[in-house]
């Protein structure tokens, strides 16, 4: 064989060998709508079966079927990979992890319980039950980790000496892959889930960071409650929500381990609590760095009214680490418009049909639910948005949709200057005008560095 020729083929194996073993060189996501690169998702299995026979004990919306369910997912990541994105799935990568990690694993989700026999016994059984795990091939290792079993043990004189009762608590949210981590600028950070029936996915996610090499930076613990839903990287800003599944102690061991990686942090409050509006992406959204969408409900609200939206803004000088609560109370709304942002109005058909749970894989490119209105479909046209419709009519009976159902873990670069600061918008906006680094107007409120008649100045707080 020609040399040159075996050392091509060679270089394919090992590429395929290794392919979900690593992620790509893009940056972590600073910004919703810079160009994505890698994404982390899971198809949903026989996990998801528990949850669509009561669905909301599932967290669910309504049933739905779990084989079309999947194969609307994998049609989804094929929508994806069209677009030059490499995804990483769960079950790719538990198939490919070591079998003492995956063990590990499963030994922390099969459980045994002893209450109903003899407290002798505990050591015996316990034995046992490794023994069971060692002899476990990897495909029933796995079903261990999604179905999470109990066997629920009591003696008899019968037959083998025991009888059982089996429980099954399946991690059929699993597929939401948004929630169990967040991704900032700094890093990865794992979760702690506001459900406890979801606790143990978290734990399934860090297995997968470890795999593909990235080390997460911070475990949310304790009382605090972080969702991945719930934050969305703005450029120079995070915007994290605080509400029905994030706490405010979440947000402070956040921001204590300096894990957002902006120097401000947009505390985004909600008030109504609604499980259709769990997580801020399910109320709002970025799709480029001057253009985001907001569920009119939330957009017209007024003070006083469960759906008013307001904001707390931390901030801190560059180069230090201590946040200081800055503004508190602010009008969301009014915030987001003095970011220069436009927004796209979602109305409540479109919202019910979750429009707004889209995932932005480029500046004004997008990927969202199929079946929205024609007035939605000709406003994000008159906007320029180039959009993808994904059929998720199953799927988006689990209470979420096309952004909920990816973490993405690499993006492009960000570049302040791109979209921002240039001497043609100086000159026509006259010589006094001043401009934030990423090139929106800024106030004498605006901390950090400013751009001042074209020189950089710093204001302070």
């Amino acid at each position: 064989m020609d040399k040159r020729l075996f050392l091509a083929l060679a270089t394919t194996l090992i590429c395929c060998i290794t392919s979900h073993a690593q992620v790509t060189t893009k940056t972590y996501p600073q910004a919703e709508w810079l160009t994505a690169g890698d994404i982390l998702m899971h198809t949903p299995g026989q996990e998801l079966f528990n949850g669509v026979i009561h669905p909301a004990a599932g967290l669910f919306e309504d049933y739905f079927d779990v084989d079309k369910a999947a194969e609307e997912h994998k049609g989804y990541i094929t929508m994806l990979e069209n677009n030059g994105i490499r995804v990483h799935t769960v079950m790719d990568i538990l198939q490919e992890v070591g079998l003492d990690s995956l063990r590990n694993l499963a030994s922390t989700l099969l459980t045994y319980d002893i209450s109903d026999i003899p407290s002798e016994d505990a050591v015996a059984t316990e034995e046992y039950r490794q023994y069971v795990l060692t002899k476990m091939s990897r495909a029933d290792l796995i079903r261990c980790i999604f179905l999470q079993p109990t066997v629920k043990l009591s003696q008899t004189d019968n037959n083998t000496g025991y009888e059982a009762q089996y429980i099954q608590s399946p991690l059929m949210n699993l597929y939401f892959t948004r929630d169990q981590s967040i991704t900032t600028p700094r890093g990865h950070v794992i979760c702690n889930m506001n459900s406890s029936q979801r606790a143990a996915e978290t734990q399934i996610i860090a297995l997968c960071y470890e795999h593909l090499g990235l080390k997460p930076i911070l475990r949310i613990a304790g009382d605090g409650r972080l969702e991945g839903g719930d934050y969305i990287p703005a450029g120079n800003i995070s915007l994290i929500g605080c509400g029905m599944r994030t706490n405010d102690e979440g947000i402070r061991q956040m921001m204590e381990a300096d894990a957002f990686g902006h120097d401000t942090i947009v505390v985004v409050r909600d008030h109504k609590f609604w499980q259709m509006q769990m997580h801020l992406d399910t109320y709002f959204n970025i799709i480029d760095s001057n253009l985001c969408t907001m569920v009119r409900s939330r957009l017209e609200a007024q003070p006083g009214e469960p759906e008013y939206v307001t904001c707390d803004i931390w901030a801190r000088m560059p180069g230090t680490k201590q946040y200081a609560l800055w503004k508190q109370d602010q009008p969301f709304v009014e915030y987001i418009r003095s970011r220069g942002y436009e927004i796209i109005p979602i109305d409540y058909n479109d919202e019910m049909h979750y429009a707004n749970n889209f995932l932005t894989i480029a500046p004004c490119h997008i990927m969202a639910v199929g079946g929205q209105s024609a007035e939605l479909q000709q406003r994000f046209r008159d906007a320029g948005v180039t959009v993808e419709w994904i059929p998720l009519e199953s799927l988006i009976d689990g209470y979420g949709a096309a952004h909920c159902m990816t973490q993405v873990l690499r993006r492009a670069p960000y570049d302040p200057t791109a979209t921002g600061i240039n001497t043609a918008r100086l000159s026509a906006s006259g010589p006094n005008t001043t401009y934030r680094f990423d090139g929106v107007p800024a106030t004498a409120d605006t901390l950090g560095v400013i751009i001042e008649n074209g020189r950089k100045v710093v204001n302070r707080l």
